[in-house]
């Protein structure tokens, strides 16, 4: 038992004794590896001051060369301004030497002209002196001063003057009186004389003859839906009387009268009349009215050659064809001022293809679709000059009523010619224009409210029908809508007799089985 408890006290202070040696060579090599560090820090430490200095040092070199190359470089600089300098000091230095010399060479001149001015002035002298002895001869001679004679003579001749002027300007103005209207009037019975003209005369209706009266009852339809929808598909009022074999078209736009007069042709050669076929027909026969009238639009530029017109020019110049003036058909009308004007020029030794261009173009703001308060020459002059137009063409367009001043010698010739061709003989009739603009102004004014689609001036401006958009309006908006557009009608407008305003509201359901 004494030896295992020795054993064991053995053992322990054997432990003991190797864990304290054991800890006392960790701590010598723990502070031998610190030691070892903090060398290493210091190389480490010598190492980066050494570089830092080389770098500060080749920085400071660097600079050095930098600064000393921008001071040579400003040397050379000063060096090349002295030179100019100096340069410039010879040259001033030359120029006024030159001068000096210039200037003693011309004070010699002024010296030899003063000698010979004295030698002159005494020579005039003397001729003073003999003409004074002369006149003084003279004036003893005629009793009269030279003074007293040059003032009676000066206003002898001023009378006998002004006589002679006043006499020779009165002859001048009345032999250019006399020859100024005699060229003139043979100016325009020449004109006129070569240029032929035509008789146009055009209303508001269209006679439409059919083959018997049974096809009037097909137009008419079941209750009367196939002439309401050729009406409200066209614009125009197809009046179906007892006229035999003849239906009439009555409206005030031709563009109108002419689509519906091909529409019912159509629709009678085809057989099939019914409201589907009269829309399907009828948006048919509007597109190639509008390809009817750039081709009538091009054949007249062409015949006239007039080349270079903008094709929006053409449109309308073509649109002239179912437009008319005073009952006057436009486009003669301008065809027809445009051979004037184009002879005229000629006569005056002016330009005239550029003549011929604005007759042409001088009542093309009278195709206006929309713009109904802008007067016609106006906005003929500014669609001519959006579209390019010469600016004597401009100004002979918009000055041909006087709405501008004229700046070109085309201008007095356009209005003469416009004058020629519509105060002739049978060329107008004066109501239709005045007409045509109330029938305009009626349905620009139903226009103007929301909801409205179309509006159509009938019955020579007695009706006015009104389709409207049934999303937008329903039946009560319709009432207040119809009774809004009587209302605005009685205040702004002045009509004769009453106008009945019918207000068409149309709803559709449309599907397609495929």
């Amino acid at each position: 038992m004494v030896n295992i408890v020795l054993l064991i006290v053995g053992l322990i202070v054997g432990a003991a004794a190797g864990y304290i040696i054991a800890n006392q060579l960790q701590k010598k090599k723990t502070v031998s590896t610190g030691n070892k560090i903090i060398r290493e820090a210091k190389q480490a430490a010598e190492n980066i001051k050494k570089e830092k200095k080389l770098e500060a040092k080749e920085h400071f070199l660097k600079l050095k060369s930098e600064h000393e190359q921008s001071a040579n470089k400003r040397n050379q600089d000063i060096a090349s301004a002295e030179n100019r300098i100096k340069q410039k000091e010879q040259s001033l230095n030359d120029r006024i030497n030159a001068y000096t010399s210039k200037e003693k060479q011309i004070e010699k001149k002024q010296e030899q002209i003063s000698q010979q001015s004295e030698a002159n002035q005494l020579k005039s002298a003397e001729l003073d002196k003999l003409i004074g002895e002369q006149i003084k001869s003279l004036e003893k001679v005629a009793n009269l001063s030279a003074q007293e004679a040059k003032d009676q003579m000066i206003v002898a001749v001023q009378k006998e003057a002004q006589t002679d002027a006043i006499k020779a300007a009165n002859h001048i103005i009345e032999e250019a009186k006399l020859n100024a209207t005699k060229e003139a009037k043979k100016m325009i019975l020449q004109t006129i004389q070569r240029t032929a003209a035509e008789q146009a005369i055009e209303n508001s209706v269209t006679v439409f003859n059919i083959e018997n009266d049974e096809m009037k009852g097909r137009i008419i339809g079941r209750e009367g839906r196939n002439i309401r929808a050729l009406e409200a598909a066209t614009g125009i009022e197809i009046i179906v009387d007892d006229t035999p074999e003849a239906i009439i078209l009555s409206g005030f736009d031709p563009v109108r009268r002419e689509v519906a007069r091909l529409s019912l042709h159509r629709l009678i050669a085809d057989g099939r009349v019914h409201p589907a076929r009269i829309e399907e027909v009828v948006a048919k026969t509007r597109k190639e009215i509008e390809e009817e009238i750039i081709e009538i639009g091009q054949r007249t530029v062409l015949d006239l050659e007039v080349t270079g017109l903008h094709p929006e020019l053409i449109r309308k110049v073509g649109r002239m064809r179912y437009r008319s003036s005073y009952g006057q058909n436009l486009l003669r009308h301008s065809r027809e001022v445009a051979n004037l004007c184009a002879t005229m020029a000629a006569e005056f030794g002016l330009n005239a293809k550029l003549a011929k261009r604005a007759g042409l173009l001088h009542d093309i703001g009278k195709v206006a679709e929309d713009d109904a308060e802008t007067p016609h020459a106006l906005l003929g002059m500014k669609w001519a000059e959006k579209f390019g137009e010469h600016p004597e063409v401009c100004n002979a367009i918009g000055a041909h009523h006087d709405e501008i001043e004229m700046t070109s010698l085309l201008s007095p010739i356009i209005q003469s010619c416009d004058a020629i061709s519509g105060s002739r003989p049978g060329a107008r009739r004066e109501d239709s224009e005045k007409y045509v603009k109330r029938l305009k102004d009626l349905e620009a004014l139903a226009m103007g409210f929301d909801g409205v689609e179309k509006a159509f001036a009938i019955q020579a401006g007695r009706e006015l029908r009104v389709i409207v958009d049934s999303d937008v309006v329903d039946d009560k908006i319709a009432d207040e809508l119809s009774f809004k557009i009587s209302d605005k009608i009685m205040k702004e407008m002045i009509y004769p007799g009453q106008i009945k305003i019918t207000l068409i509201r149309e709803k559709r359901a449309i599907n397609y089985a495929k």
